[in-house]
């Protein structure tokens, strides 16, 4: 059964969830600041502003140019426009309720922000929080899942488009800037992070931004993109051969299909991000490969392309329904190239739905 869900009772759901959580840990007023963070509770897609939320109300703090775009935007808060020094309103907003206490988000301020947090909140006692939103964003909601899906479905069509393209001669930067440019003409806001084209020896680099070298035959070519779709990512491997392979391009592009593979048939809620790991990793090193293998098989994603829970082989986070993670092993052998395999799965009650469906066959061009 699809749930469906709409906008509007997502940002409620989740205001309540994180009011919930405030409770739990004692804290009257939480001090949003992490850009993130704050569209995710809001809705609200402007460069500039900040929560702050109490038991019985929220407000979204911003400047003149979005006072007539934030309040379409996030109708369930009351919206202001903030003095020149954003925390003289939040200082005024507090006293105002007699709140003496606020969580702040203690990874996103600077040194320098906190000193003048605690200069212009005097008398108020400001509490460092950890990862209160960021372990809500966790858990996506039935209206994350179906936008997931299609920014998903949107890089497997870039996929599609790209190989149209390969040939000898064409630069990696030009194969980067035509999966962008056919990504954004098909509804994306951007790519989810800076294109990786890497071909020949570049495949060997585990983060080969695409670069001026021209593709050639007998080489492999590593694509790893994704489309940034109204505010959610997807991320997307596909290593492919221009030319044909040797026996050693066959071995190892084989063995990480085979341990890509072992890994989504056994992924299952209840188990930890480092037990996942082990089944793409146990794989590679048994081969001999396993120096070769140097990231971890795979991470969460959602409003940001790196987000918990990590797939490491020292992440204790326990997998749930809910969270939607990346399965991604891969081998680099310097000099010669590289094969990376990946795709974006969405842990169920049962096991895993696998969201990406491009080929995984090898494919020569």
């Amino acid at each position: 059964m699809i749930v469906t869900m709409s906008v509007a009772e997502a940002l409620q759901r989740r205001l309540r969830t994180v009011r919930a959580k405030m409770t739990e840990a004692q804290l009257p007023a939480l001090y949003i600041t992490n850009a993130t963070n704050r569209r995710y509770l809001s809705g609200f897609e402007g460069s500039s502003g900040a929560l702050l939320i109490t038991a019985d109300d929220a407000w979204l703090l911003t400047d003149f140019r979005y006072m007539q775009q934030a309040p379409k935007q996030t109708p369930h808060m009351e919206v202001l426009e903030h003095k020149p020094f954003l925390l003289e309103t939040i200082k005024e907003l507090l006293q105002a309720k007699q709140i003496r206490a606020l969580g702040f988000e203690a990874a996103t301020i600077t040194y320098g922000a906190y000193v003048q947090l605690k200069s212009t909140l005097d008398g108020i006692e400001c509490i460092p929080t950890a990862r209160i939103v960021e372990n809500m964003r966790m858990i996506k909601d039935a209206l994350e899942v179906a936008i997931i899906r299609r920014a998903a479905r949107l890089a497997d069509e870039a996929f599609h488009h790209i190989l149209q393209t390969l040939r000898p001669g064409v630069r990696e930067r030009e194969v980067a800037l035509e999966l962008e440019w056919f990504m954004r003409k098909q509804g994306a806001t951007s790519a989810s992070f800076e294109i990786i084209v890497a071909s020949g020896e570049r495949s060997a680099l585990p983060h080969g931004i695409a670069s001026e070298r021209e593709l050639r035959s007998g080489e492999f070519i590593k694509l790893d993109f994704g489309a940034l779709l109204d505010g959610y990512c997807s991320d997307l491997t596909r290593t492919v051969m221009l030319g044909q392979p040797t026996d050693k391009h066959r071995e190892m592009y084989h063995l990480v299909a085979k341990a890509q593979q072992h890994a989504l048939d056994s992924i299952k809620p209840g188990m930890s991000g480092q037990t996942a790991d082990a089944f793409a990793r146990d794989m590679i090193t048994a081969a001999g490969y396993g120096a070769l293998f140097g990231h971890g098989t795979g991470h969460g994603f959602g409003m940001e392309i790196h987000e918990d829970p990590r797939l490491n082989n020292k992440s204790q986070t326990i997998l749930e329904p809910g969270m939607t993670v990346t399965v991604e092993p891969g081998i680099y052998v310097p000099e010669f190239g590289g094969v990376r395999i990946e795709d974006d799965i969405l842990i169920t009650q049962t096991g895993i739905e696998i969201l990406t469906s491009s080929p995984k066959s090898l494919i020569i061009i």
